[in-house]
């Protein structure tokens, strides 16, 4: 049960309350931002809660027992502190948020209400929504590590333990052409020595052009007739330009034979690879099996 203080219920039972929603908002880059949809800003705990930042809450599911309590929060981006950039780039992705019920004309009279992190965010027609799950969520999520074929490390991680910045793992490139919102062709200092699928499942920084600070992951990458292509994962948003610049960064596909013969890391290799295959499991004799000599 959630605990009001004697102060705030006084307040409450007045019948003529100053009440507004404040969401306090902890992004995973230790970023914190405060919003609230009263009419002048506030402030308590250290955290300025921004008014008439267009933030608005949905109806709010909460039950007893372990069932998963979500809400939406909606949004028109009307805060400068977020950006469309932001949340396409995933920076709010996991975020922790308080909601709180505030006395505006006395914001020591509060009362935390929950606690969730941002899942999903959608993009609407005049702002955004950020699905905000409830910490039961956190029961139905996979923790610890995976018992599969493939590496769950990271490449470059500690458990990983490679040096991306070693030779040839890095490359600076340019856009040559655009093909499509998915898909370049590049040109990189070096380029002859570069094999083909070099930087696939790898990733760019952009350092020039409209896309500039961005990452995103590659999804393939071609050599061919002296021509090097790259796909992306997902489509870019805003325009790619010949001579953008970027930083490429190799990849790994997470199979011990990579981690063997493209990094020489076979002893940090983080899967297992002689698990048996499910065909191999569900295996069962037949009749017309024999295993002696009769």
């Amino acid at each position: 049960m959630t605990a009001v203080s004697p102060e705030l219920r006084a307040h409450l039972e007045t019948g003529a309350t100053t009440l507004c929603w404040c969401w306090h908002v902890s992004r995973r880059d230790q970023v914190v931002l405060g919003f609230t949809d009263h009419d002048r800003d506030l402030a308590f705990d250290g955290t300025s809660y921004e008014a008439a930042s267009g933030f608005s809450a949905r109806d709010a599911r909460q039950a007893v027992g372990l069932n998963v309590d979500n809400t939406d929060v909606e949004g028109a981006l009307q805060s400068g502190r977020i950006s469309e950039q932001d949340l396409a780039d995933g920076v709010y992705d996991g975020a922790t948020v308080s909601l709180y019920r505030v006395n505006w004309s006395d914001p020591s009279q509060r009362v935390l209400l929950r606690v969730g992190t941002i899942g999903e965010v959608t993009r609407t027609e005049h702002g955004f929504r950020a699905e905000v799950r409830g910490l039961s969520a956190q029961l139905g999520q996979t923790q610890g590590r995976l018992y599969q074929r493939q590496c769950d490390a990271a490449l470059g991680d500690d458990h990983c333990g490679v040096d991306l910045t070693g030779a040839g793992l890095q490359r600076v490139g340019a856009v040559v052409s655009s093909d499509t919102s998915t898909r370049f062709t590049v040109s990189f200092d070096g380029a002859d020595n570069i094999p083909n699928n070099w930087f696939s499942f790898g990733l760019i920084d952009w350092s020039s052009g409209a896309q500039s600070g961005r990452r995103v992951q590659v999804r393939g990458h071609t050599f061919a007739a002296g021509i090097h292509t790259l796909d992306l994962w997902e489509p870019m948003r805003g325009l790619v330009e010949a001579g953008d610049m970027f930083v490429a960064t190799t990849g790994c596909d997470k199979s011990i034979t990579t981690c063997r013969d493209k990094f020489a890391n076979a002893l940090n290799f983080r899967g297992f690879p002689h698990l048996p295959s499910a065909a191999y499991v569900t295996f069962y004799p037949s009749a017309d099996d024999r295993r002696d000599n009769a």
